[in-house]
């Protein structure tokens, strides 16, 4: 029968079963069933973790004091190396790196595990991500601690990084005597554009300028050419008023000359801006 396949469900198989009218009687343990039912199935352990994944030199212990069950840590070797490369190399983290969508998982190498004795076997400008890769490759595959691999792995990461920058270097040198002209560097180019964008800027500031002035253009600009220098509290002006003599502001126009090119009408040398033009007749 069906409700025999849970013992501590059965009581509920047999209350469906009644209540359906499948069974005519009820049996004789029913209601004793029903007064001390069955303990409830225990809860589902997590499955336990493998020393891969446990943390580094601390052994797996459960407080005792807890009854709260929490998901274990999940830690690889990789992290931890990964941490302390980057601490001791924090400028590697700023070094360009290509990005490209879509891309192909690369195949595995075929200079692995037990063949993989020198990070020079891999290529000769390593990254950051091949040296620790190479590390823990020794941590695993040639029973080295994580120290000794560590160590190990950033010696040589600087060995061929030295040696490529040095080879750089010498290429450069030997190019450059042969004739050969390098373009701008990024830098470079990166600084030409800042130059012409405040070209831009500063050709739009001197037309705002040249606009204004055109805006102000009737703006009275006074030049005193008088010897007085002292402010009268305009006892001058009511003077000159008194007397019918009128300062004007407006440039003096000379007496216009007939030219090949046509009428032509110049401005007088000597503007009379606050000096009186006495009319005629006084």
């Amino acid at each position: 029968m069906s409700a025999k396949r849970f013992a501590a469900q059965v009581h509920k198989q047999t209350s469906r079963l009644l209540r359906e009218k499948y069974i005519k009687r009820e049996p004789a343990w029913y209601k004793a069933v029903l007064e001390h039912p069955p303990l409830p199935l225990p809860a589902k352990e997590p499955p336990s973790r493998s020393e891969f994944d446990l943390p580094l030199a601390q052994p797996l212990t459960r407080p005792a004091s807890s009854k709260e069950i929490r998901p274990l840590p999940v830690q690889y070797v990789e992290d931890e190396i990964r941490k302390q490369f980057f601490r001791d190399h924090p400028f590697e983290a700023f070094r360009e790196t290509s990005l490209v969508e879509a891309a192909t998982i690369e195949p595995e190498h075929p200079i692995r595990a037990e063949k993989w004795t020198r990070l020079r076997q891999r290529t000769r400008n390593p990254s950051p991500e091949d040296a620790i890769r190479y590390a823990v490759n020794l941590h695993e595959y040639h029973n080295l601690s994580v120290t000794h691999a560590y160590a190990s792995a950033v010696a040589q990461f600087h060995s061929l990084r030295s040696e490529h920058q040095l080879a750089k270097n010498f290429a450069l040198m030997e190019s450059e005597h042969y004739g050969m002209q390098f373009g701008p560097t990024q830098v470079e180019i990166a600084f030409e554009k800042e130059e012409k964008a405040f070209e831009t800027w500063r050709k739009k500031d001197k037309e705002r300028d040249m606009a204004e002035v055109a805006r102000k253009r009737w703006k009275a600009v006074v030049e005193r050419d008088n010897s007085q220098n002292q402010y009268t509290k305009g006892q001058e002006y009511v003077r000159l008023w008194k007397e019918g003599i009128r300062p004007t502001y407006t440039t003096v126009l000379a007496e216009p000359e007939i030219n090949p090119e046509g009428l032509t009408q110049q401005i007088a040398e000597s503007p009379d801006f606050m000096n009186v033009t006495v009319p005629q007749g006084i």
